[in-house]
């Protein structure tokens, strides 16, 4: 039929029209930021310094709200800076600076510089700084231990012992451009690539445009310090419907368990006695996220997790005297988070076991570095001025010492009575209560480890290797000398709680199995996707598993992936498979002999089946838990606190870095003043022609009659 506008819906050319118009439309939504990608090379693998603040004030770095632009300059040596500082001739720039040189002293040149430095890539030396490198203070956690200037002023801030003597605080600093690390070299050639195909030329003259450019995108919401950025956190919860947070506390949990299970619903008897094992969880560096802590850290909860395996195979392990809880805290790198919260909770009755149940408190600190065979056991000298507390601390140093004698590999030495304690946990503990204890490090004085809270406390650091040709399923089971060394330092813990609970009889019998320290090392810095961690974690928990190592930063969105980890693993080696179903391990509250208030549950993946095509799930009870790793202050409202940590982390809406070619500032002028033209251009051309609609365009004719 015709239509009333005399064409026809099957109008080959207004069929035509619209399937071309539908081609475009196709095209456009499938290469429509080609483009983009052909301007921009993203960076996928970096790292970004963030902003960090605590009560008094911020550190970390920002980018501007757009990001912070400026051509790619690259620092292999410190001369090269020059350019950057004084001569170059196209500021702002970003430096690509060599990891060697990412020093104090540098950065503080950089700092100082207003105007022409946009920002700052960092890439990782190889290799590793030989005379170290470590962003911390020489004091760590200054002002949040027990010494201070009215109680042991001879030991406050470290005056007797700077305990991290190579720290240079850099991480502690503010820096008002942003800075990233480069962790692929593959993108660090690239770069460097760029630079040399188009920035450098020959005889130091200026390079010729177009010249290689960076961008950096690290914008943070959160300025001035804690008390700032949670108050007007605190107003926008309050006054608007989508309120916009600028800052998270720093939290996650501390993962605990008892040698023997006890009631969660009810507290310890004032007369039940518990012996605690404590180490730190956690770490950090520059960087964001990038805390491998080999020495700071996972060589210490290594080994504690290895006591525990050994501690509890000790055949009257459930009948001892006295208890035993583990205790692996989260946040000690940022001003003892996890031990004071946990501390807290035991005063004010919210955690089952109390202050005055702890018969005495045995801390490992860094232990993967013994020059030798000896152990150092370090212990507070203001606390046993109290006769009994030195009587008590004195008989557990001897119980330590006949507890070693059986481990020929491990030798346990006192420093001087009068050296104070290194930075540890069980400061917090003597802050509140004089008790018995002690801590277990690798080193008499200041720190063996030249890496305290760097990027470079890998594997490495602590001589984790394996031979090249083997399979990452061998490496897994090769047993390293790191290991070995670990398996001793284990052996004399089990064997000292199993005396301090009271036993008599199996001492000697405890060992700790060095496969098992040598496969916690390999998941925890090298390869956390392997068969051993896959087997015992809750199936959605496999994601957490990554191709590399784990990083050990406590963050503000918890449990990490290595609290969730160190607890199954916990639950793993100390607890026992169960006859459950899936949803029986699931709700164990229908089943009559089993009791929630003494266990936890967990649905594991399990080993490989004999065909190794499939798993073979399990049902595992344990006192492997969580407790909360949360600074009091926030639970207070004191954000301004000095007596418990308030550091936040800064909140962002994008973090990237990319690279591309940029033109001089003449042909972008031009360019712009030719867009202008065109568009006045098109503006008048389209004008003249509405005007004169009439006389170029013909009225359409009225449609004719129509016959039939």
């Amino acid at each position: 039929m015709a239509t009333a506008g005399g064409g026809s819906a099957s109008d080959p050319a207004s069929w035509s029209l619209r399937f071309l118009s539908f081609c475009v439309l196709l095209a456009g939504l499938c290469r429509g930021n080609s483009v983009e990608r052909k301007i921009y090379i993203s960076l996928n693998k970096t790292a970004p310094c963030v902003r960090l603040l605590n009560a008094t004030h911020q550190i970390g770095c920002q980018s501007s709200v757009s990001g912070d632009t400026g051509i790619l300059h690259v620092v292999e040596k410190e001369e090269d800076l020059q350019w950057v500082l004084t001569d170059g001739p196209n500021p702002p720039y970003v430096v690509l600076l060599e990891g060697a040189l990412f020093t104090r002293s540098l950065m503080e040149k950089l700092k100082g510089t207003a105007g022409r430095i946009a920002g700052l890539a960092v890439s990782l030396a190889k290799p590793r700084p030989t005379p170290g490198s470590s962003p911390s203070m020489k004091c760590p956690n200054d002002g949040f231990g027990i010494y201070s200037n009215s109680y042991g002023p001879e030991f406050a801030h470290c005056r007797e012992i700077p305990w991290n003597n190579l720290g240079d605080s850099l991480a502690y600093e503010d820096f008002s451009f942003p800075i990233f690390l480069l962790e692929d070299e593959n993108e660090t050639r690239v770069i460097k690539q760029c630079y040399r195909d188009h920035n450098l030329s020959p005889n130091g003259s200026a390079p010729a445009f177009p010249l290689c450019a960076m961008q950096l995108f690290s914008h943070m919401h959160a300025v001035v310090s804690t008390v700032t950025c949670m108050r007007r956190s605190s107003i926008q919860s309050t006054f608007s419907i989508n309120p916009e947070i600028v800052c998270d506390p720093l939290s996650d949990y501390n993962v605990w368990s008892m040698l023997k299970p006890i009631n969660m619903s009810a507290a310890l008897e004032p007369d039940d006695r518990v012996v605690v094992a404590a180490t730190r969880l956690d770490s950090r560096s520059f960087f964001w996220n990038v805390a491998p802590g080999a020495e700071s850290a996972a060589a210490s909860f290594v080994t504690q997790l290895a006591a525990a395996e050994a501690l509890q195979k000790a055949p009257d392990a459930l009948t001892l005297p006295r208890n035993v809880m583990f205790v692996f805290f989260q946040g000690e790198t940022f001003d003892y988070i996890g031990s004071s919260r946990m501390v807290y909770d035991m005063e004010k009755g919210k955690f089952p076991v109390q202050l005055e149940n702890i018969d005495s408190f045995v801390e490992l600190g860094q232990v993967a570095l013994r020059n030798s065979l000896e152990l150092w056991m370090h212990t507070d000298p203001m606390s046993q001025k109290n006769e009994s507390v030195h009587n008590q601390v004195e008989a557990l140093l001897s119980t330590l010492e006949k507890s070693g004698a059986g481990v020929p590999a491990v030798v346990l030495r006192r420093p001087a009575q009068s050296q104070p304690l290194p930075p540890s946990s069980l400061q917090r503990f003597l802050r509140a209560r004089n008790i018995s204890g002690v801590v277990l490090a690798d080193h008499a004085t200041i720190f063996h480890n030249r890496y305290y809270q760097s990027i470079y406390d890998t594997a490495e650091n602590i001589h984790v290797s394996y031979p090249e040709w083997q399979s990452p399923e061998e490496d897994l089971n090769f047993v390293t000398d790191t290991a070995k060394a670990l398996a001793d330092v284990a052996t004399v813990l089990g064997r000292a709680l199993y005396r301090l609970a009271g036993g008599t009889n199996f001492s000697d019998t405890i060992q700790a199995d060095p496969q098992t320290v040598t496969r916690l090392l390999y998941g925890f810095l090298v390869r956390a996707n392997n068969s051993w961690f896959q087997s015992f974690l809750r199936q959605d928990l496999r994601s957490y598993l990554g191709d590399g190592p784990l990083q050990h930063y406590i963050a503000v969105s918890s449990p990490t992936n290595t609290t969730y980890v160190v607890q199954y693993a916990l639950a793993n080696l100390t607890g026992q498979v169960v006859d459950l179903p899936r949803e029986q391990c699931q709700d164990p509250s229908k089943v009559p002999s089993e009791n929630k208030d003494l266990y936890e549950y967990a649905w594991v993946q399990g080993p490989l089946s004999a065909n190794e095509t499939s798993r073979l799930p399990r049902c595992v009870r344990s006192t492997a838990r969580l407790a909360r790793a949360l600074s009091p202050a926030f639970e207070l409202r004191q954000w301004g606190s000095t007596e418990y940590s308030t550091w936040t982390e800064s909140r962002w809406k994008d973090i990237r870095a990319r690279i591309f070619l940029v033109a001089s500032r003449e042909l972008e002028f031009v360019t712009l003043t030719v867009g202008f033209g065109v568009l006045a251009f098109s503006l008048i051309v389209t004008y003249c022609i509405n005007a004169k609609a009439d006389v170029l365009f013909l009225a359409p004719r009225e449609p004719g009659a129509v016959s039939y």
